[in-house]
């Protein structure tokens, strides 16, 4: 049935892949001179070709080439999603939350970082139309949270980030909790009435882990740069445990310094793992990249008729997005190709 369900979307699906881009073309575009030679390599890759194919040296800027890039993406989620079956739709109007609230955290950061200038939308208006029940118009014409706030008015969004308005002063960092919150929250909860028995052992996988590797950043990021106590810490916590023990969350949240944080995770099934070196502590976001690339590539290889197919691809293109814009800084900035993949490969 699997075979059947999954063939044509497989197929599509394959096809997409081949047009990754490879590591080696990686490391050719970051040999590249400058900003402008590096958006000429990406007109000559055929996911890239049309849409880069316009740019002149006036739009070389880092929001210009993000918003682009952004377009592919979603061009591609357009593409598995009209492939798509009814289940397989419903799976991906889940996903779709992720970017929502990657829109939403970047209006977020537009207000919070004092920038007056209102943020451009309009690329994403007709795909968001299709998808979403955020009124991009409104909430990218928000200057203040007020405004922010009432622009997410009618979306599923409004209600909790309201709530939060009314607690206390409320920091980027609170705000970005609660979106993610949501989001995982609904992916976890969800996933049951929209998978296979199977899928959700393969996706629940995927996720499962990815929900713990947050679960670690934010404890680590709390205790190094707020200096939370463990009950504000504990608050900030996703409730979902795959393969972290309540013991060792407890432990890592009461942790009295970073060495002591890093000795429990050393215990846990992540610390375990062979991406983490504990010759020195791990860098715990290329740490978080480095398990979920491996995750991800094997599910999607392992089970290429089943939900985990889209899942990986859509991380796959979420990854290589990431990827460019990590070479783009690093040509724009003059930094030599080694660390510019280096930095690269910890997205």
């Amino acid at each position: 049935m699997s075979l059947l369900t999954y063939s044509g979307i497989a197929t599509k699906i394959r096809a997409m892949e081949s047009r990754l881009i490879t590591e080696q073309q990686f490391r050719e575009m970051a040999s590249l001179e400058d900003v402008r030679s590096a958006a000429d390599y990406l007109k000559q890759l055929p996911s890239y070709a049309d849409i880069f194919s316009g740019l002149d040296d006036t739009m070389l800027h880092r929001s210009h080439i993000e918003r682009l890039l952004t377009q592919s993406e979603y061009r591609d989620f357009a593409k598995l999603y009209r492939f798509s079956n009814l289940s397989q739709r419903r799976f991906l109007d889940l996903y779709f939350m992720n970017y929502e609230i990657t829109i939403i955290k970047q209006v977020l950061h537009n207000i919070m970082g004092g920038k007056k200038q209102k943020m451009d939308l309009s690329d994403f208006q007709e795909f968001f139309d299709q998808h979403s029940s955020v009124n991009l118009i409104k909430l990218a014409q928000a200057e203040n949270i007020s405004e922010f706030i009432a622009g997410l008015e009618g979306s599923p969004y409004y209600a909790p980030i309201a709530n939060l308005e009314t607690q206390r002063e409320m920091t980027l960092f609170d705000y970005e909790t609660q979106l993610d919150f949501l989001y995982f929250k609904a992916m976890w909860k969800t996933k049951d009435k929209v998978l296979t028995k199977k899928e959700r052992v393969v996706i629940g996988h995927c996720f499962g882990s990815r929900l713990d590797l947050l679960n670690i950043q934010w404890i680590y990021r709390s205790k190094k740069y707020y200096n939370l106590p463990a009950a504000e810490i504990y608050a900030l916590l996703i409730p979902v445990k795959y393969k972290l023990r309540t013991e060792q969350i407890r432990r890592m949240a009461d942790a009295v310094s970073l060495d002591d944080f890093f000795a429990v995770l050393k215990s846990t099934h992540y610390g375990k793992l062979p991406e983490a070196d504990w010759n020195e502590p791990p860098e715990l976001e290329a740490l978080y990249h480095q398990i979920l690339n491996r995750i991800y590539k094997g599910t999607g290889r392992r089970n290429p008729y089943s939900m985990a197919a889209l899942d990986s691809y859509l991380y796959a293109k979420e990854l290589e997005l990431q990827k460019i814009i990590a070479i783009i800084e690093g040509i724009r900035y003059g930094l030599p190709s080694d660390k510019i993949i280096a930095m690269a490969e910890k997205q």
